[in-house]
């Protein structure tokens, strides 16, 4: 049964949704073909014993948040670009299929909000994001499969966070007993479960954390998002993880865990408006 951890009475303004493993189930079965897929870059591209191939590549998973970022860490040297293309481009993407549910519940909720431009400066605010460690092909790729990709304002992914030519950053990991994980601040790569890259997408996105709903499959995500003072909602999962609000066993039940998202007098006006509306997702990247 799907249940709220604690009642916060807070009216959730902004939505940042995880991708993988959370719009669609881990037994999809994307996500041991990425990790297969991984470890056979690792193998014929960073020449890696093959023995040690698996074991390092959880490690650097547990250590930097992303293999990549481990790599990375590590002094390896490779295209970014070539490596998305290498683990993602070669996934068994027919495995998903369009989610009319989850579609019906995304357009149901409330829609972007656009600040009064002679004061804020044409500034938006999006209030349904996705936020993905991922590429934005993978990511562009994923929401038209689960036929979703016009139902998300802003994609927060790879490219957002780590671009081309950054500026100088230093990174610093939030203490272990706020983030619940120990991530190693070396790595060059800004990524999730990382409290900077969460603070980083929640600037980006132009959104109140207090007011912001994050969904995410992995418990040290939930966990670095409630230091990064979000609201959180721990999904695939029938228990309550450190951190977490809410849990979710599936995305599916969102709308009867969490009726908060759906509250408030502009509510009921914009469902019926948005059913027959689709917006354009803007690729942060």
């Amino acid at each position: 049964m799907d249940v709220a951890g604690k009642s916060c009475g807070a009216k959730y303004e902004y939505l940042l949704f995880d991708l993988d493993d959370t719009l669609y189930p881990m037994s999809s079965g994307l996500n041991s073909a990425c990790r297969k897929n991984i470890e056979e870059y690792m193998l014929q591209h960073l020449d890696i014993e093959e023995s040690e191939v698996p074991r390092i590549c959880l490690e650097l998973y547990r250590e930097h948040g992303t293999t990549m970022a481990g790599l990375k860490a590590l002094g390896h040297e490779f295209d970014d670009d070539e490596f998305h293309a290498y683990v993602h481009g070669r996934l068994p993407y027919d495995a998903l299929k369009p989610d009319l549910v989850l579609r019906n519940l995304l357009l149901s909720m409330p829609q972007r909000k656009k600040v009064d431009q002679e004061i804020f400066s044409s500034l938006i605010l999006f209030t349904n994001s996705i936020f993905t460690n991922a590429d934005k092909a993978h990511a562009a790729e994923v929401l038209s499969r689960l036929c979703l990709e016009d139902c998300f304002e802003g994609i927060i992914c790879f490219e957002t966070l780590n671009p081309p030519h950054p500026q100088p950053v230093d990174f610093i990991t939030a203490p272990d007993d706020c983030t619940g994980n120990n991530l190693n601040s070396k790595s060059p790569i800004l990524c999730k479960p990382s409290v900077e890259a969460i603070e980083a997408a929640t600037r980006i996105a132009n959104v109140d954390p207090q007011k912001t709903l994050f969904f995410d499959d992995s418990a040290r995500n939930i966990a670095s998002g409630k230091a990064a003072g979000l609201h959180t909602v721990i999904v695939g999962s029938s228990e309550l993880v450190p951190g977490a609000d809410y849990v979710l066993r599936s995305i599916h039940n969102i709308r009867k865990a969490i009726p908060e998202i759906w509250e408030g007098e502009e509510g009921q006006q914009l469902e019926q408006f948005i059913r027959s509306t689709a917006v354009e997702t803007l690729v942060l990247a």
